[in-house]
């Protein structure tokens, strides 16, 4: 069983609660705009970091993560990426790719807003962590954390709080 922290968006600032949130987690996933090489350091010296950049990361976290990340954990195919779209809305490109690389999980950052859905049509879960920084116009910072066991996904869990 893997545990797994999920975020997105913390624009240079890290949320103290990350820590406590994510404490029991075998690695962090960071579905882009990062926002500096402190954050991800901060991140990847807590525990393994798993990121992507986003529309706002300079050459320095372009140059530590791609745009697009495919992995396997456990019997679970990832397939991430910063601006990607949701069911019925993927960004152009996107599509194709799931169709091409079938993973089980397609996570996307970039909207500010959590969004946790099945896509039936192409047997996925879709999940955008909403926003975990401190800039933009979301209200409530908010992260994500699940578990992977062979090739199920459990015990998702979401947190919220007002910034």
């Amino acid at each position: 069983m893997t545990k797994i922290g999920l975020l997105s968006d913390t624009h240079g600032w890290i949320f103290p609660s990350v820590y406590e949130f994510f404490k029991d987690c075998d690695e962090i996933w960071h579905a882009g705009d990062i926002g500096g090489t402190d954050v991800a350091r901060c991140l990847s010296s807590f525990k393994p970091l798993k990121a992507v950049y986003g529309n706002i990361d300079d050459y320095r976290i372009r140059q530590m993560f791609p745009k697009i990340q495919i992995f396997t954990v456990e019997n679970v195919k990832v397939m991430m990426t910063h601006i990607g779209g949701y069911p019925d809305h993927y960004e152009s490109g996107i599509k194709e790719l799931i169709i091409k690389e079938k993973p089980n999980i397609f996570i996307s950052g970039h909207s500010h807003i959590l969004k946790v859905m099945n896509d039936h049509k192409l047997n996925l879960l879709h999940i955008n962590p909403g926003a975990a920084g401190n800039s933009g116009f979301h209200r409530v910072v908010t992260m994500v954390r699940f578990q992977i066991d062979g090739s199920e996904i459990q015990k998702m869990e979401v947190y919220e709080k007002t910034r």
